[in-house]
């Protein structure tokens, strides 16, 4: 992994627009979904129309580059299931538990990934990072708020079960990728998830082509910006930073969220939202500026 802080900069950077670009999801799919195309429907949509715009750039290097069949399953294993049951996961709690008590549990995944990557030896747990770590998951908790009320377990318990398959997730989709051109790996990572949503619907008799040209533009925005451009630069971003520092950076997102709520969906922008944005910001500072003294190699 390169320390030096021009490909941390720009690693940096990168991370932060794929967490705004997934940020964007929420607010799209509240547009798509307030129109009468089901959660599934929008979904398998969305992925199929990534995997589409990417299938015509990776053509010619796809054919030109030897890319083990291992890790083209492992990818798309890693789209098909890894990122359809963090989405699964997630919704269905919210059969059981707010949207505040799910986002707060989602995103302690910062903690179980640095964790991990502690126990595994690949990166040091070191007090810089504790601190930005800290202040990540406090900006976040008091963004969207900590829980006081007593939660259903099943709901509790899912969400934590998310958060727990995305730590697993990140580490995992860097070392997958490893070797494999970013643009590529994008494709067959969205093509996966595109197979499993598309049978999900079909199985679901959800699968049809919508109608209305509102709606075909909220599809096509969650597949260009919340799809393409997300996962391209989180593929990009990972390879660099590692996926303590990723975790970290990405804790931008529900800020970002939080403000498009404000513009699109007219909700309300507290002194909470402005205070958590802060803390974050503060955290993506305190990485940046460690970021030479804190690389162990894997």
């Amino acid at each position: 992994m390169d320390s030096s802080d021009a490909p941390i900069g720009r690693a940096t950077v990168l991370i932060i627009i794929s967490a705004v670009s997934f940020g964007s999801i929420s607010v799209l799919t509240v547009l798509t979904t307030a129109a009468g195309v089901p959660l599934l429907t929008a979904m398998a949509w969305r992925y199929v129309l990534g995997a589409i715009l990417l299938g015509s750039a990776v053509a010619f290097p796809l054919t030109n580059t030897a890319i083990p069949a291992r890790k083209i399953i492992q990818l798309l294993l890693i789209g098909g299931l890894g990122q359809a049951l963090i989405t699964y996961l997630s919704l269905y709690s919210l059969k059981y538990i707010p949207v505040g008590p799910l986002a707060f549990l989602f995103y302690t995944y910062p903690a179980w990934v640095a964790l991990i990557a502690a126990i595994r030896g690949t990166e040091r747990l070191t007090p810089v990072r504790i601190t930005a770590l800290v202040l990540a998951l406090v900006g976040v908790t008091v963004m969207v708020g900590a829980p006081t009320e007593k939660l259903n377990p099943i709901g509790a318990g899912l969400a934590l079960c998310s958060a727990l398959l995305y730590s697993v997730y990140l580490p995992s989709l860097e070392h997958v990728q490893e070797g494999v051109p970013a643009m590529v790996a994008t494709f067959i990572l969205i093509a996966g998830a595109a197979i499993s949503f598309v049978l999900a619907a079909f199985i679901g008799r959800e699968l049809f082509v919508p109608a209305g040209t509102a709606v075909w533009t909220n599809i096509v925005l969650l597949a260009v910006v919340s799809t393409v451009i997300a996962f391209f630069s989180l593929i990009k971003g990972l390879a660099v930073l590692g996926p303590v520092r990723t975790a970290i950076v990405a804790t931008v997102e529900p800020f970002f969220t939080a403000l498009l709520g404000v513009a699109v969906l007219r909700n309300q922008l507290g002194a909470a939202t402005l205070v958590g944005g802060v803390l974050i910001a503060a955290a993506i500072l305190v990485i940046e500026w460690s970021s030479a003294r804190v690389t162990v190699p894997a």
